[in-house]
């Protein structure tokens, strides 16, 4: 693709439906590949032609083995979705059930939401030797005041702060000030958290079992320790454990 460049989405033989037509002007190309669209439509009749001409953004590993399904519009989401967005699903968030939520308010566990759009770059992988090289991309993320009042009384009675996948603690990690104090966020992040990372929010966090050599994969090391995730994958790998959207998840605490 070319600055300058048309690209046709959608239906190329029946143009008479409007329905089918999805026209987008390439703008701009940066050099990490990253290219900018700037389609025919906006507001609410692009947001419309997107959802009839796009697919379920399916990972690889799903989609090189087979097509989208109307199934995957529920399969593929979370129990805690409310707003468009994120270019692929929280993948720790799927192992979650109205039945279960209901469980663990039941013993006493609040649940308190936040959202951070997910960007394309969670599928980048690490290509610079020195992770100071590595550049995330942005994603924007809300944390509203009501949420940050209620997670910092969480702390003030001495209870726990949980985070339902990476996602969310890269959120609060980013809402939260040296003083520990969580506060109201509504911007872009692109904190990349390493190990020697002093955590201010989060004490654990449920995630799945993420690719080596990823910058989820340093995250963990980052928060449970790095011989604790050795040993963890080990097992999993001897064990066949699943890995990724729909893989097997893990519950690990903090190592302080």
């Amino acid at each position: 693709l070319k600055v300058g460049d048309r690209v046709r989405f959608g239906n190329d033989t029946d143009r008479a439906c409007e329905m089918g037509m999805l026209d987008a002007l390439i703008e701009a190309k940066g050099d990490d590949g990253l290219v900018t669209l700037k389609f025919d439509l906006a507001g609410p009749a692009l947001d419309d032609a997107i959802r009839n001409v796009g697919v379920m953004p399916l990972p690889p590993y799903i989609a090189a083995k087979r097509p989208e399904d109307d199934q995957d519009q529920k399969d593929y989401q979370t129990v805690f979705a409310e707003h468009d967005g994120s270019v692929a699903a929280p993948t720790a968030g799927l192992h979650f059930t109205p039945e279960l939520l209901e469980a663990l308010k039941a013993r006493g566990v609040s649940t308190h939401a936040v959202t951070l759009h997910v960007g394309a770059g969670t599928f980048l992988p690490v290509k610079a030797d020195d992770t100071k090289d590595h550049k995330m991309h942005s994603e924007w993320g809300t944390v509203s005041q009501e949420i940050a009042d209620a997670l910092n009384a969480v702390h003030s009675r001495g209870g726990r702060i949980v985070c339902v996948g990476t996602t969310s603690l890269r959120l609060l990690e980013s809402a939260t000030g040296d003083d520990g104090v969580i506060r109201p966020f509504h911007d872009d992040t692109a904190i990349f958290i390493t190990p020697g990372y002093r955590f201010k929010a989060v004490d654990i966090l449920m995630t799945n079992f993420h690719l080596p050599k990823s910058t989820l994969f340093m995250l963990v090391s980052a928060f449970a320790g790095y011989d604790t995730m050795q040993a963890a994958y080990k097992h999993a790998v001897d064990n066949k454990y699943r890995f990724y959207s729909y893989g097997d998840g893990s519950l690990l605490f903090r190592k302080d």
